[in-house]
């Protein structure tokens, strides 16, 4: 069983629009690979800290869905703060 997460698009780039969604409680991410354009998107804090607690969330597929629309994803990196260990960044692979 694959871990489902819901993403949203995300337009604003940069530092400071990062920062202002970790405070909204939001994580940004990217979706990269398969020879597909990088997308940019943003994942729901509490969802993503839940399923980074189990072992399929980084050994399986993880589904996002944007859009309406499914992607089989792959965790390749987590970036992390280096004291509190929040997690800062996700970086995913098409499947």
């Amino acid at each position: 069983m694959s871990i489902v997460l819901e993403a949203e698009d995300r337009k604003d780039l940069g530092r400071g629009a990062s920062r202002r969604l970790r405070r909204d409680a939001k994580i940004p991410a990217i979706i990269v690979g398969n020879g597909q354009e990088t997308l940019s998107v943003t994942l729901s804090e509490q969802k993503l800290i839940l399923a980074a607690l189990k072992d399929e969330f980084y050994k399986e597929n993880v589904e996002l869905t944007l859009n309406g629309q499914k992607i089989a994803t792959k965790v390749i990196d987590i970036q992390r703060h280096p004291v509190s260990e929040r997690i800062l960044h996700v970086d995913f692979q098409r499947v």
